[in-house]
């Protein structure tokens, strides 16, 4: 099998990549009707993201890399190998989990696209190393799990005694495999070289031998592999791998087996659900791969039930972060309303989770309604995720503390840290989109894009901002000659009134003033749609568009029948959610803290605290992002603040 020829950078946007509009040169096939600019033509050089990228690929991806060899999971493969060798296995003690194989898959995605944007020599060297590892442990028919290979005869006891037979309950064999198809694709198409995407086909082509129609039945009780499967159909053009992530998702549902139930979203056939249970990074992984299918069959039922399940989310499951996942047992969607403040899991991993998925849903629609849940996911519940300077990290990220919280450089269990580096090296690939001759602006950060647009052709743009502390944008295009298209800009949905989509949250105070655009220096009041002003011209060299979206602090109070809100306001100022932390307050007892109505909110930039940040302050009270919470030592916290007795906004 050999891949097609295509440019890899083309193929390069977040993971989803490009696919080609033709197989075997010959029927057209469906796609997402919205395109992402690949991250690999997003040059950020803001104040915000661009150090965050950078810190992730100088600090945080060597940093992961050594804990995983510390913790011996690069230990697992070459046990695994070595008994593939015929050696008898040394080590009395097993992997602590047999998920663990994906913590270097995840890390090493992250450094190929890292790789992407900046050569780096010893980096593309260690990676190869790795791989050559990893290919090592891998037996003659393609099968790689090294919780079973480094000793068959006694493997791990989530394994099961034979392949496959616990992987609807624990054994996560699918669950290493999708995050290896993730790597080995970010790997091919940073490098060219096909080291580890080799890896990934012989055992893609394992299970397309064992599984399918009129062979063996499965579904992952960890969900990731459908997408993983996909990745590798848009990397080689075999539609078999597309077939089988369907498979995979077309056989969720109870048929006796023990694994089934809401825990892993396997209660029903998925075209029959309509609310999120169960496990939130299963779930979400699930959603976004049930919006690839969606996306690349057609398949109308599948477009039905992501949509069903989104609302149900947006309207009833959402943390003001974007965080989901309320419950700790289980790590779990709680019922309806219920989003505990102090007990709340919103684990990282679904934070990004609830990225993938929300983006992928603006791909199949095209409305800004999504791009708000995902920026409000990205800039708090995922950011929150690791610490300013790279080596610590939260697995839950609740919206209160009693000063019990605090970062952990890794975990027993640490698929947050790893999942964290391949997300931040591609974060700019959220920026920008194309549908023929439409340019979607999603994003605001400085830096310079370079697209491809229908007929228009190349398009190149800068970007200046201070976003997410000023709501000042300005867009200038180079051109090579006039051409006409549309430039689709977002105004958020905290521009415009609207916390989220649905009325889970409102705002509380006096409406804000109304965003404003200019078009080389003259005000226009373009058409609205979707959750964009509309601009469709002839563009020229030169010209330049101003967005102004105002950002005064709004206090945010939440619908009656979250029991945990009642009674209480939180405070959010662009697309960042404040909490109130006890170093900003020295005596103060901030999870006691109340917020009159009638306080005034002044908002202050300040470059010397926590790596350069806007505060709120009001009263007696200091106020900081949510994402910048405890990086200076454990602490009280809180997001919601108790309004005076008596008063109901």
């Amino acid at each position: 099998m050999t891949c097609p020829h295509r440019s890899r950078a083309a193929l390069l946007s977040l993971g989803l990549m490009a696919l080609p509009a033709v197989l075997d040169g010959a029927a057209t096939v469906p796609d997402y009707p919205v395109q992402p600019v690949p991250f690999t033509q997003v040059h950020l050089r803001d104040g915000f993201w661009a150090p965050r990228i950078e810190t992730n690929r100088t600090v945080t991806i060597p940093f992961a890399f050594k804990q995983c060899e510390e913790t011996g999971r690069l230990d697992n493969f070459e046990a695994a190998a070595a008994a593939i060798q015929g050696h008898p296995f040394k080590e009395p003690k097993l992997p602590g989990f047999p998920f663990d194989d994906t913590d270097i898959y995840k890390v090493l995605e992250g450094a190929s696209y890292a790789l992407s944007v900046r050569p780096d020599p010893a980096l593309a060297a260690y990676l190869e190393g790795l791989i050559a590892k990893i290919a090592a442990a891998q037996e003659a028919d393609g099968y790689l799990y090294t919780a079973r290979t480094m000793c068959p005869r006694n493997p791990h006891k989530w394994a099961g005694p034979q392949r496959w037979v616990n992987e609807r309950v624990l054994s996560h064999e699918l669950y290493n495999l999708g995050h290896l198809y993730e790597a080995a694709v970010a790997h091919y198409q940073a490098t060219g070289s096909r080291t580890l995407l080799d890896v990934a086909l012989r055992t893609a082509d394992l299970l397309d031998r064992t599984f399918g129609p009129g062979k063996q039945a499965i579904w992952p009780g960890h969900q990731i592999v459908e997408m993983g499967l996909v990745k590798l159909y848009r990397a080689t053009g075999e539609a078999r791998y597309l077939q089988l992530a369907k498979f995979m998702l077309d056989g969720r549902g109870p048929d006796g087996h023990p694994g089934s139930g809401t825990y892993n979203q396997s209660h029903v056939p998925i075209t029959r659900q309509s609310e999120a249970v169960g496990h939130a990074v299963r779930a979400g992984y699930m959603y976004a791969g049930i919006a690839d299918i969606a996306a690349l069959t057609g398949d109308r039922d599948y477009l039905a039930v992501i949509d069903r399940l989104w609302t149900d989310v947006v309207t009833r499951k959402l943390y003001l972060t974007g965080g989901i996942g309320a419950l700790h047992k289980g790590e779990a969607f709680g019922a309806a309303y219920e989003l505990p403040n102090r007990t709340a899991y919103n684990e990282t991993c679904a934070a990004i989770a609830n990225v993938y998925w929300n983006h992928r849903l603006f791909l199949l629609h095209g409305k800004g309604e999504y791009i708000d849940v995902m920026e409000r996911s990205l800039y708090n519940g995922v950011l929150s995720g690791v610490s300013l300077d790279g080596t610590s990290f939260f697995y839950p990220n609740p919206l209160e503390s009693a000063g019990d919280y605090e970062r952990q450089h890794w975990f027993g269990c640490a698929c947050c840290p790893g999942n964290l580096t391949r997300f931040l090296a591609s974060v700019s690939g959220y920026q920008y989109a194309v549908r023929a001759d439409t340019l979607y602006v999603n994003l605001y950060a400085a830096g310079t894009a370079t697209l491809e647009l229908g007929a228009a052709g190349t398009i190149r743009l800068g970007q200046e901002t201070r976003y997410p502390w000023e709501g000042d944008i300005g867009l200038r295009f180079a051109l090579a000659h006039p051409v006409t298209f549309t430039v689709r800009l977002r105004v958020p949905g905290w521009a415009r009134e609207e916390v989220v989509p649905g009325a889970l949250y409102r705002f509380a105070d006096a409406p804000a003033s109304a965003a404003t655009v200019r078009l080389n220096g003259q005000s226009l009041t373009p058409k609205f749609e979707d959750g964009y002003f509309v601009l469709s011209r002839e563009w020229r060299d030169g010209d330049e568009i101003a967005l102004q979206l105002p950002m005064p602090v709004r206090r945010v109070v939440a619908d009656e029948r979250v029991e945990a809100d009642r009674g209480r306001v939180a405070l959010q100022r662009g697309p960042l959610v404040y909490c109130l932390e006890t170093p900003d307050n020295p005596g103060a007892r901030v999870r006691k803290a109340v917020m009159p109505m009638d306080v005034p909110l002044v908002a202050n930039y300040e470059a010397g605290l926590l790596g350069g940040v806007t505060v709120i302050r009001g009263g007696s009270f200091t106020a900081i992002p949510y994402y910048a919470w405890a990086n200076r030592g454990k602490a009280e916290m809180a997001v919601w603040l108790a309004l005076p007795a008596g008063r109901n906004p």
